[in-house]
């Protein structure tokens, strides 16, 4: 039931914001692993809560509300730049705001950190290896695996 209603979220992501590439989570990991090229700037557009129990390690948090974002087209320079979020709405729509701005190279995570972690890819706290995500609430947060499922939010 899990993937069908995250399949369905996907879609409707998508049918929201039509002009935000997207990019899977294997796509992203060839990215960061791949040290012939630099590594794009990874921004996460989750609140400060979320950000502290858990990250992809080379993100970078950043409000998705903010207006200030010269500080993202200097920070990118000629990088691609992959935006996340718990399941892909806030980041595609921080992703359309960075596209109007006039920035290039723009890409959302499809499925965010939930589809990350829930494919076992290595997720972050404070530099070191984390084990839990932060459901965002709980209904969303049924789309994140029980194993990967921060108890205490």
């Amino acid at each position: 039931m899990r993937s069908l209603t995250f399949n369905f979220l996907k879609i409707l992501i998508r049918f929201q914001f039509p002009a935000v590439e997207e990019i899977d989570c294997n796509q992203l990991a060839q990215l960061l692993s791949d040290s012939a090229k630099p590594h794009p700037l990874v921004l996460d557009a989750r609140n400060q809560t979320e950000y502290a129990v858990s990250h992809i390690e080379t993100a970078v948090r950043i409000d998705p509300l903010t207006e200030n974002l010269a500080v993202i087209a200097t920070a990118s320079k000629d990088r691609p730049i992959i935006v996340y979020c718990a399941v892909g709405y806030r980041s595609a729509k921080l992703a359309q705001k960075l596209d109007k701005a006039g920035m290039k190279c723009i890409y959302n995570l499809s499925g965010g950190i939930f589809q990350w972690a829930n494919e076992g890819r290595p997720i972050f706290q404070n530099g070191h290896p984390a084990k839990v995500v932060h459901p965002y609430n709980a209904i969303w947060g049924k789309l994140l695996k029980a194993t990967y499922h921060a108890q205490e939010y």
